[in-house]
């Protein structure tokens, strides 16, 4: 089936600065695709190509298999939803949501229609005609999504829709863009954002991106279970990153930590004596008293936070340090001596050979 959105090897340089390199990324009808990435990763320089607003320095982007590469902005019949919200301050709401439909001459009939339908879609029907200044930034954002959604795109853009929002109404819009997908599912939403959980809760699929490159791509539950990059491990989820050998080879396989053997699943070919990295997630790591079945360690800080406590551990058997998420301390301190445990099952991560 023809993808809905296409990058074929598309870069884009600015000057000496790469701001993409090389994408090559399909997005299928009626899927949700986050990208993913820290800053200056090249998610919303991608996503900026897409929408026709920079111009690939070379490569090419189709949408439903047609070549839009040269084509302008509002030419491609796309819904983009910016962090700014970037709505008219000069106009009423019901005008920012007709704006799209009047430039594209509908007729008026059909405009006030097509915006009383998609107001009350995100649940903002009674403000049509209130200024965006006398909006909430949450009801600001579902103006934005109206505007965006009332010219029916195939393809809905969202460029970091929710990182001005407070936490309590982000978690509320991320119900509501939820909700939307559910009605809307023959829509194609590309989402940008930062924010891992942001990505887990409304994507189908990951595309995690550094440094201006994919990295890797995958249903979302494969790539927080088992990652096959190290970057993708502790970005997405805070893994930590255990250096262990390769003992045997199999599923699972076997791996050596600080002289404790332990099972683990491979996300690729292993073979005995190789270095590779144990992604463990920090609630998966078991603090408790010294013993004969746990690995030594001294706890380097303590950090409360609400919902239980943070330690970063130095690891005697690596030398290095790792993060556990625990229920209580039991008074532990800065220095104190603990047990780590490390479950069997996690994935491992090729580092090298």
């Amino acid at each position: 089936m023809t993808p809905a959105v296409e990058f074929r090897d598309v870069s884009v340089h600015f000057g000496r600065t790469t701001a993409l390199a090389g994408l090559d990324l399909a997005v299928a009808r009626g899927e949700t695709l986050a990208l993913l990435g820290p800053s200056g990763s090249g998610k919303s320089t991608a996503l900026k190509a897409l929408a026709g607003f920079v111009r690939p320095s070379s490569g090419r982007v189709f949408l439903a298999g047609q070549d839009v590469t040269d084509l302008p902005p509002h030419k491609r019949g796309l819904g983009v939803v910016v962090q700014s919200y970037a709505l008219f301050p000069h106009m009423r709401v019901a005008a920012n949501v007709a704006f799209g439909l009047n430039a594209r001459r509908a007729p008026r009939a059909e405009v006030a229609s097509r915006v009383a339908e998609v107001l009350d879609l995100v649940g903002m029907g009674a403000y049509a005609r209130r200024y965006p200044r006398e909006l909430s930034g949450g009801q600001q954002q579902r103006v934005a999504l109206a505007r965006a959604l009332a010219i029916r795109p195939d393809v809905l853009l969202l460029d970091e829709p929710l990182s001005a929002l407070d936490a309590a109404l982000r978690e509320d819009m991320i119900a509501e863009l939820l909700r939307l997908r559910a009605e809307l599912p023959d829509t194609t939403l590309v989402y940008v954002t930062h924010d891992q959980g942001e990505a887990l809760a409304l994507a189908d699929r990951i595309a995690v991106m550094r440094d201006s490159r994919l990295v890797e791509t995958g249903p979302c539950e494969q790539l927080y279970r088992r990652p096959a990059d190290g970057f993708t491990a502790s970005f997405l989820g805070a893994a930590n990153l255990i250096p262990v050998e390769v003992i045997h080879d199999g599923t699972p396989s076997t791996v050596r930590l600080g002289g404790r053997e332990l099972t683990a699943e491979p996300t690729g070919a292993l073979t005995p004596g190789q270095a590779v990295a144990l992604g463990v997630r920090p609630h998966r790591v078991g603090v408790g008293a010294p013993g004969a079945d746990t690995l030594p360690a001294l706890v380097r800080a303590v950090q409360w936070r609400g919902s239980g406590y943070r330690l970063d551990l130095e690891l005697e058997a690596t030398g290095g340090t790792i993060r556990a998420e625990v229920a209580n301390v039991d008074g532990l301190a800065v220095g104190a001596p603990v047990g780590v445990s490390i479950p069997d099952g996690c994935p491992l991560v090729g580092v090298g050979s």
